[in-house]
């Protein structure tokens, strides 16, 4: 037998990152599938802007659920971003009605908070070494607080030249549904989606095929194999914390976009619903495994399980959370079998190599 058809009939196994990849996204389009197929809400889950309206409704958390992916795959945490929301609303909001801002400095602002959100927060977590939840803990609740420092009360945004932008509509050729007067209405996406779908993109390709990508992944998995190797664990955990604390600036931006005012109760729990976007789409809390293809299908999954059961006529809140929650443990039971039948694999071929050797 030759060494070609010996690696041919050697069959590569499947990665922890792939497979969980795989779970996610039939979850996702089961979930999906059943909702149209047993017609509910009117069969309101057969049109196409339904479908567009999730990813309308959720641009902000996929772009957040990015940036808390990476964080997570370095062995962190980052429970500040709905906080860094909040205040991003709040403060873009004051620039354009009180300040004489414009949208420019509006989004300078944003991308401003969270650069040094993550430039402090990362500091003080990679190179300080003190624990990712207790600092991110801080900064949610100093967010919070200069939120309510700069203006106390919720209100909306009047600036002409925002109303515009977020009022600005990518309609989908050949694909909509046609109304009661018989005309066809073309699908719809708001400019927050084609953010998020870039960022989701240029997260993978980093992820995916850069050295950088490699090095969040090695940090993740072993710090001391990470640091003999030669990289640079400190500063890798710093890099990481400032982009997804710059993510959390494009996602407050997209946020305010879409809701058009600003308020201390905005984006409220936003961390949390992040948090398990990025555990339903095979981020480990462990580190050292994710995709952000997979965060993107776990922040859909999320929020096509709450529509599925207020469809049903659960409304409660308290349904939609014990879902949620369900939803939530019954992918953290499904991690740890596949960690569980990773570590049965390398158990029996290095048992099999000792036998090869004796």
């Amino acid at each position: 037998m030759t060494e070609k058809s010996k690696r041919a009939k050697t069959k590569v196994p499947m990665t922890d990152s792939n497979i969980l990849l795989i779970i996610t996204i039939a979850v996702f389009f089961g979930m999906y599938i059943i909702a149209c197929a047993l017609g509910l809400n009117n069969n309101v889950f057969t049109k196409p802007q339904t479908f567009m309206n999730l990813l309308n409704e959720n641009a902000a958390l996929i772009i957040m659920s990015c940036g808390l992916s990476l964080v997570m795959i370095t062995g962190g945490i980052d429970i500040s971003v709905g906080g860094i929301t909040a205040l991003i609303t709040m403060t873009c909001a004051m620039n354009l009605d009180v300040w004489g801002g414009n949208v420019y400095t509006a989004m300078l602002i944003a991308l401003g908070i969270g650069l040094a959100f993550g430039i402090v927060q990362g500091y003080l977590i990679a190179y300080l070494e003190i624990q990712p939840f207790i600092i991110t803990l801080a900064g949610m609740f100093f967010a919070k607080g200069m939120t309510t420092i700069v203006n106390s009360s919720p209100f909306n945004v009047q600036n002409e030249a925002f109303n515009t932008l977020r009022s600005t509509r990518l309609y989908i050729p050949f694909i909509g549904t046609v109304n009661k007067a018989g005309k066809f209405v073309n699908a719809y996406v708001e400019i927050g989606v084609i953010v998020a779908l870039v960022v989701v993109i240029l997260m993978f390709i980093m992820l995916r095929w850069t050295r950088l990508g490699r090095n969040f992944y090695a940090v993740g998995g072993n710090p001391q194999s990470a640091l003999m190797l030669g990289i640079n664990v400190k500063r890798t955990k710093f890099t990481a914390h400032i982009i997804c604390s710059l993510l959390a600036g494009i996602g407050g931006f997209v946020y305010f976009m879409h809701v058009g005012s600003g308020s201390p109760s905005h984006a409220s729990g936003m961390e949390m619903n992040a948090i398990a976007s990025s555990i339903i789409g095979g981020t480990m809390l462990t580190g050292g495994v994710g995709n952000i293809i997979g965060t993107f299908f776990g922040a859909l999954s999320l929020n096509t399980i709450k529509q599925i059961v207020t469809s049903v006529g659960l409304s409660e809140a308290w349904w939609t959370n014990i879902t949620v929650a369900a939803m939530l443990c019954i992918f953290l039971v499904i991690q740890s079998i596949v960690i569980a039948r990773t570590k049965g694999g390398k158990k029996e071929g290095s048992e099999k190599e000792k036998k090869a050797k004796k």
